[in-house]
Formats: structure tokens, C-alpha cells, sequence
């Protein structure tokens, strides 16, 4: 993951490397995804990885769609 300070800063780091964006993430979505991936208590004996399917649930509810966010 990177971090850009603005659209402008993103597209000169593109053109340097000469690679084509991933997905861009707001903050908010950033902070609310690793939320989401590392606030449960993995300590628990009944712990379970979350399936595909609840990944991508836990994906759209962030608002993060599009074929980059799905897993199949």
C-alpha cells in the first residue's frame, strides 16, 4: 500500500514508474478496512477466518467494488 497526498502526487508517481493505478482509497476507507481485517479478537477458540464471500460482503459495506475488490 501506498500513500499519496493528492490525485496530482498519484498520477507524477504513475507516470515516473510508468504503472497503471490499483485501487485508491479514501483515509476513511483505508482506516475502515484495517477496522474491518484487524479489530476482531483472533484469541478466541471459536475464531474463523471470514469465507470469500464474507470478505467480499465486508468489501462492498466499505464501498470498496470493482474487479480489483473481488476475490474469484
Amino acid at each position: 500500500m501506498l500513500i499519496f497526498r493528492s490525485e496530482e502526487h498519484l498520477a507524477k508517481w504513475l507516470d515516473d514508474w510508468r504503472m497503471e493505478p490499483g485501487a485508491v482509497l479514501s483515509l476513511e476507507q483505508c482506516w475502515g478496512l484495517a477496522k474491518a481485517v484487524y479489530g476482531p479478537d483472533r484469541r478466541p477458540r471459536d475464531w474463523r477466518r471470514k469465507t470469500v464471500d464474507e470478505t467480499e460482503a465486508m468489501f462492498a459495506e466499505l464501498g470498496l467494488t470493482g474487479p480489483f475488490w473481488q476475490l474469484r
